[in-house]
């Protein structure tokens, strides 16, 4: 039965991709925030899919900027961003660790070092940083906490998820076979969920961008007869990004959360080592 439902949720995800990525070339969001819903799919197949119509495609032409403005679709582009990004590390790092037979704790360690500095120094500050005024290095400051806070969560859903399928499907530690997929999928798919409340609180206090409406000059005016609002220079609308210090000062403030953070991150640790020695 299992290899059923993988056979279908891998149909599904195909598909799921093959339209993302041609629906998407019409959305006026950030490339960025485009290859990322397109990582996101790949990831978590049809969930992926789903919440890129439901929380970024354009319904209307012109309504991009007003659609994404709410509070819930901006948490929704800032956990994709991190989820993105902070998943080609982990990815990567369970390949690694599957090559270098290592297991448990050593696995998660390599997996949060790779999916912290890709998502920090790649995806977050190198692809953003013209959102930082163009410098590298003010980005790499600016989205430090964000990242870490935001990874923890991610890392504090997907662990035990992986773990606790791992345990009940001995193969699913060879990447040679389609269940280690499957599952790293299920445990990034859950990591997303863990993260949205985080990203909720980063993105109301102005500590992540959210979505953001990226439209070529020609389109600017009609854009504007729609929403209002629209660039007219074609930059970056709909979301903020790494203002820390330009507003009032976060609650709970921002030491409190990173610390906060790292509470459901040993939790997580904890349920996985009941099911998995680490």
């Amino acid at each position: 039965m299992l290899d059923g439902v993988m056979l279908l949720w891998f149909v599904l995800t195909a598909l799921a991709l093959l339209f993302v990525t041609i629906d998407i070339r019409s959305t006026p969001e950030s490339p960025v925030l485009k290859w990322g819903f397109l990582l996101l799919t790949t990831y978590i197949g049809v969930v992926g899919a789903f919440l890129y119509v439901l929380g970024c495609r354009e319904p209307l032409a012109g309504l991009h900027e007003r659609y994404v403005a709410v509070r819930w679709r901006q948490t929704l582009g800032s956990t994709m961003h991190c989820v993105a990004g902070d998943g080609v590390g982990i990815l990567a790092g369970a390949v690694l660790s599957s090559v270098l037979a290592l297991s448990g704790l050593a696995e998660v360690i390599l997996e949060y070092i790779l999916g912290f500095a890709f998502g920090w120094t790649i995806f977050q500050s190198l692809f953003m940083r013209d959102t930082a005024g163009g410098s590298y290095q003010r980005a790499l400051r600016a989205t430090f906490i964000p990242e870490l806070l935001s990874m923890n969560l991610l890392m504090a859903g997907m662990v035990p998820t992986v773990m606790i399928l791992r345990a009940q499907i001995s193969s699913a530690s060879d990447p040679t076979v389609p269940s280690f997929w499957f599952i790293m999928s299920m445990g990034l798919l859950v990591g997303f969920i863990v993260a949205y409340p985080m990203n909720w609180w980063l993105v109301a206090n102005d500590l992540k961008h959210g979505m953001m409406t990226v439209r070529p000059l020609s389109a600017t005016a009609g854009a504007q007869k729609h929403s209002g609002h629209a660039a007219m220079d074609g930059s970056p609308q709909g979301g903020s990004f790494m203002t820390m210090g330009s507003a009032e000062a976060p609650q709970p403030p921002v030491p409190v959360m990173t610390l906060l953070s790292f509470l459901p991150l040993g939790l997580g640790l904890a349920i996985a080592f009941l099911f998995r020695p680490l």
